[in-house]
Order: C-alpha cells, then structure tokens, then sequence
C-alpha cells in the first residue's frame, strides 16, 4: 500500500513537472521585428581624450519585401561648433537560424541585395534578436590586418528604444554611447 502511495506521488509530480515545462514552452514569446518598426531620436554625450561631445541620433526600423531595414543617423557636434553627420542604411534578410539576420547591402548584378566584402575594407553586418533587444554588428578588418567591432544595442523601451553602442579594436575598448531614444 505505502509503494502505491509514493508512485502516486511521484507519478503527480511528474505530471505537475511536464505541465509546468508545456505552459512555460507554450507562452514563450517568438522574438520578432514588429515591436521594433518605427521612428525614434534622441541624443546623448560622450567624452573622447577629455573633450565633451554631443551626439543627436535618430534611428528608423522598417520592414521591406524579404526582411527589414535599418537606418541610423548621428550628428556629433564639437565644442568649437563644428559637426559632422553620417547615415547609414541597411537591408536584414532572415538566415537559416532563428533571430539572425544578414546584412544585405549592395545591388549584385542580377539586382539582388548581398552582403559587402570585409577583406575589401568594407563592414561585414549582421543583426540579431533576443528578447527585447535587436543588436546590429559590424565587423570591419583594418588596414593592418586587426579587427574592430562596432555594437548597437537597441533595447524596446516603454516610450522609445534604449540604445548602447559599443566600439572595439584587437580587443581594446575604444567607445561606449548610452541613450533613450524617444518614438515618434
């Protein structure tokens, strides 16, 4: 009789286990690029070799026929009133894996968008998702044949994005931007 009992326990525990790993698999989220889509700005400041700079960003996530593009944009303004802008846009088309994309970002020859060469001194970018957070890296080879990484990190926020931007060369840190980013 006691035997009995104990496999009855047990057998409830297993029971109560398998449906706790059910639940928990059937309410897990599938992370993608919808919550991301819109337009968002912000800004923030930085200190380079002890002078303050201000950097506006602004950052638009869209979709496209086979994915979803990406396009950012700084002006980092110097003390002495100058600045500079730069822009980048790039295209993401879903891999073989889940949450990992491909940069496509120049027209081949049959129209197709692919992926720039990195040993030609172009960034080789890819993007992933995980969770809330849609990470784009950049991995360029330098003239001497080192490597630096650029991250942005742009985390979904109740009113916009949380962004931090990481820059690394041959493993030595180089930068690290943190902002909110505000949806319009």
């Amino acid at each position: 009789m006691r035997i009995k009992a104990v496999m009855a326990v047990l057998g409830l525990c297993l029971v109560a286990t398998l449906g706790f790993i059910f639940v928990q698999s059937a309410t897990a989220t599938t992370h993608t690029i919808e919550p991301f889509f819109g337009d968002y700005i912000g800004e923030a400041t930085f200190t380079d070799e002890g002078i303050e700079y201000k950097r506006d960003l602004g950052v638009s996530i869209s979709k496209t026929k086979k994915g979803f593009r990406v396009v950012w944009k700084t002006t980092t303004h110097k003390p002495n009133g100058g600045g500079k802008t730069k822009t980048y846009d790039i295209d993401f088309i879903p891999t073989k894996r889940d949450n990992v994309y491909s940069s496509a970002m120049k027209t081949n020859v049959f129209g197709g968008r692919t992926a720039l060469d990195p040993l030609e001194g172009d960034p080789y970018v890819w993007a992933r998702i995980t969770d809330d957070t849609l990470t784009v890296f950049a991995l360029i080879v330098t003239e001497e044949g080192g490597y630096e990484m650029q991250v942005y990190d742009r985390t979904l926020a109740p009113d916009g994005l949380d962004l931090k931007f990481s820059r690394n060369r041959n493993g030595k840190n180089l930068r690290l931007i943190e902002a909110r980013l505000k949806r319009l």
